[in-house]
């Protein structure tokens, strides 16, 4: 066992304008020469070559430090200096301490819920399925440790459990902290390397127990040694110092399956990672930790708990405990994700098949075309605080970009060891609740397997969740975009080209595996309805302008397929379509929809986002066709419409709003007092002229001609649009007419009677003869 400390121990820093800072805490017995022998390990510069000063004096080696060190200091400072330093000699870059250079991550890398996230990002590297976090209040003995100072690390805790064990590669990469050994291996989430080190926001000595191993970090390398970071401790080799040191892994056992068991079995299977909180200020951090930041830091992982699990293909359950200082431990919330309940190897068979397509593109295999599929899964939150449980029906669909789809993309997937897959997300709870605006609320984030952090930066304006492989700032909280001054950052370029290449296919392919279920599952209890399917489309107004690339190539595909829904209920092209824009609680609307569908017309309803696209993205050769009075008339003149009256005068109604009465020629929509309908022609006989009465001249006038008379109890609006029909001065509806015997005889259909004015009712350039 070590030597034990002094109880004051002060902190000597060394300071050199070429080596930096150096820090070591040593007994106040500690001699120059020592400390000395130490600054050789770390540069390799000979001691008979250093010259150490205090104060402008250089220190004899036989000097001890606590002679140094100021009343009621903590810490002395020496200057460096030494022969070949300036001019000729040794030079070289070195490498800051550790604590400096975790320090520099901590400065970095912003502290809150991220932590948990890179916790979970972990476990998703090594195949766990399961994460459990734990505040942990109980303190635990002092009696039997590696070392006195060892007690100040034996209190509250927060602990993090996982279902997968350590490999020797995970136990070489946590030491590894300046080069993360993930980078090489795009299928790991973690790659960055820094992710675990934010956890010195919380602790000072983090330590790991997993399978045969319990480690624990120092990086102020006080605990086990003069430079010595860490202490690793087998639980079959050295289980006679575990047993011995009683106290000192007692944290260890009882917790989330470890038990003593675990000590016979010589194994624990699974991995527990366990955070002493920081109590007092360190060199490392001034941040103290206690209960409330902990549930802080869990309050800030619910807020996105219904979506983490959303892109990971190994977690599927995390929760969060509490144990007390008795003892009692309670779960305060849990968050799981199920696969389909219709197909329970719907989600297992889809992650093969893209596992293998990522196989093949790491390996090289040339393909020009993506890899997708798609799988419905469900997520469910238990909130034991507030007794709630929401549950959240996602369709997903994940895609590998193929080897050959872009030359450049390929290039920088193997310069930066990135791979060119993408996951979409669609909430079908959220979308099959439009009526009640539940969808209202919802907006679409990026991703990068797990939510980026809430805010500005991570919101796309889609209406789904996008995860992609992308480029990350370096401390992970935005994704990389290019700027003037980072024009030709790759990782920026990448993101760029991801954005155009691969996400609208993926997109693509989740619209249509929506339409297709809706399709198939249209008798089933499927949570999406067919015109539900539209808030899947990006509304191109609300797209935030970074994403924008990505509509052109995703609506150029989509409209070319069966992607409009028609009122009489099947699936069509654009092309194929007739879009109503009529008022549904109007009476007119079902009559004229229903009789352009008896013609043979697929008439369609779109919400005006699909409108704007439609506007926006239809190539110049395909006609938007929609529900217009001119539509209308076109079409009776090709069917004539064989209803009841009443339907007649409403599709009359509807053909007079445009105010084009040129085009009434054909229409057999004429109604008549006599309750027939004649029709709208260019004769020019006497015998066919049709009569509009008067106060004046009413129609009691001239008995027998109700055949020759406009039907009187038509809608006055209808009335009003007859009557600007004959006050109309359309060169092409020319006639001559006469006034003989207080009647107004013409070439036209239908008259105003005197008193009115003396032209037709659809009048052109009138002559009056007496």
């Amino acid at each position: 066992m070590a030597h034990c400390p002094e109880p004051w121990v002060p902190w000597v820093t060394v300071r050199h304008e070429c080596f930096g800072i150096r820090s070591y805490q040593l007994s106040p017995h500690t001699s120059v020469q020592d400390v000395k022998l130490l600054l050789y390990e770390e540069t390799d510069l000979p001691v008979k070559e250093q010259r150490l000063l205090h104060n402008g004096r250089m220190l004899d080696g036989s000097l001890q430090i606590g002679s140094l060190v100021p009343a009621g200091s903590p810490e002395v400072s020496i200057a460096l200096e030494g022969r070949g330093l300036k001019g000729g000699g040794r030079f070289g870059q070195t490498t800051p301490p550790l604590v400096e250079f975790l320090k520099d991550i901590l400065r970095r890398y912003p502290e809150g819920g991220q932590i948990l996230k890179e916790l979970i990002q972990n476990a998703e590297d090594a195949g766990a399925t399961e994460v459990k976090f734990l505040y942990d209040e109980t303190e635990y003995g002092v009696e039997s440790l590696w070392s006195p100072d060892m007690a100040q690390h034996q209190g509250t805790a927060l602990y993090v459990y996982n279902d997968a064990v350590f490999t020797m590669e995970d136990w070489n990469g946590i030491q590894e902290i300046a080069r993360s050994r993930k980078r090489d291996d795009p299928l790991k989430v973690g790659r960055f390397g820094i992710g675990f080190n934010s956890v010195y926001h919380i602790t000072d000595v983090p330590s790991i127990f997993s399978g045969d191993q319990i480690a624990m970090l120092d990086p102020h390398q006080t605990l086990f040694g003069v430079n010595e970071s860490g202490q690793c401790w087998n639980l079959k080799t050295d289980i006679k110092e575990i047993t011995e040191l009683t106290d000192q892994f007692s944290p260890y056992f009882g917790i989330f399956g470890s038990s003593d068991k675990t000590i016979k079995d010589g194994s624990f299977p699974g991995t527990l990672f366990r955070f002493p909180l920081r109590m007092t200020p360190s060199q490392l951090s001034g941040n103290i930790y206690n209960k409330e930041k902990v549930l802080e830091l869990f309050e800030s992982f619910k807020a996105d708990a219904d979506t983490v699990l959303l892109f990971l293909k190994s977690v599927q359950k995390i929760s969060l405990h509490v144990r007390e200082s008795d003892g009692t431990e309670r779960m305060l919330f849990q968050v799981t994700a199920t696969e389909n309940t219709d197909d329970k190897l719907e989600r297992p068979n889809a992650l093969k098949a893209l596992s293998q397509a990522i196989d093949s593109y790491s390996n090289g295999v040339p393909s020009s075309s993506m890899t997708c599929v798609t799988y419905q899964m469900n997520i469910e939150s238990q909130d034991e605080t507030a007794k709630e449980t929401q549950r959240m029906s996602w369709l997903v669909c994940n895609g590998v970009g193929g080897r050959g789809m872009c030359a450049e993309l390929d290039s920088l997937a193997d310069d930066l060891k990135f791979m060119p897959s993408i996951g979409i997300a669609l909430p079908l709870t959220l979308i099959n609740k439009e009526e009640k605006g539940a969808t209202s609320g919802f907006s679409g984030r990026a991703f990068c397997f797990l939510p980026l952090p809430p805010g500005e930066e991570s919101e796309t304006g889609l209406p789904v969740h996008v995860s992609g492989f992308f480029g990350l700032t370096d401390n992970r909280r935005s994704i990389k975009w290019r700027e003037v001054d980072q024009w030709r950052d790759p990782a920026a370029l990448w993101n760029e080209l991801l954005i155009i290449t691969v996400i609208p296919t993926a997109y693509l392919t989740l619209i249509i595996e929506v339409i297709k279920r809706v399709q198939t599952k249209k008798d089933q209890d499927f949570p999406l309805s067919p015109t539900g399917t539209y808030r899947a489309w990006p509304d191109p107004k609300r797209v935030k302008s970074r994403w924008t690339p990505i509509l052109q190539p995703l609506f150029h595909k989509l409209l070319q397929h069966q992607v409009i829904y028609s009122l009489s209920e099947s699936w069509i092209r654009v092309d194929q379509a007739v879009f109503s824009e009529l008022d549904d609680e109007e009476d007119i609307s079902e009559t004229v929809i229903n009789y352009l569908q008896s013609s043979g017309m697929q008439v369609a309803k779109a919400p005006t986002a699909v409108d704007f696209v439609l506007a926006a993205y239809m190539t110049e050769s395909t006609e938007v066709r929609k529900v217009t009075p001119s539509l209308l008339r076109q079409t009776i003149r090709k069917s004539k419409h064989k209803g009841p009256a009443e339907e007649k005068l409403l599709l009359l109604e509807f053909v007079l709003r445009d105010n084009d009465y040129s085009d009434l020629i054909g229409l057999e929509l004429l109604p008549l007092q006599d309750e027939t309908f004649t029709t709208f022609s260019s004769s020019v006989t006497e015998k066919d002229a049709i009569y509009i009465p008067s106060e004046e001249y009413p129609r009691s006038l001239y008995p027998g001609l109700e055949h020759r008379f406009i039907l009187e109890s038509i809608k006055q609006s209808v009335m009003d649009s007859l009557k600007k029909a004959a006050k109309s001065r359309d060169p092409a509806l020319s006639y001559k007419c006469l006034t003989r015997n207080g009647l107004l005889v013409s070439s036209r259909r239908f008259y105003l009677l005197p008193g009115q004015q003396e032209t037709s009712l659809l009048s052109g350039n009138l002559e009056t003869q007496s």
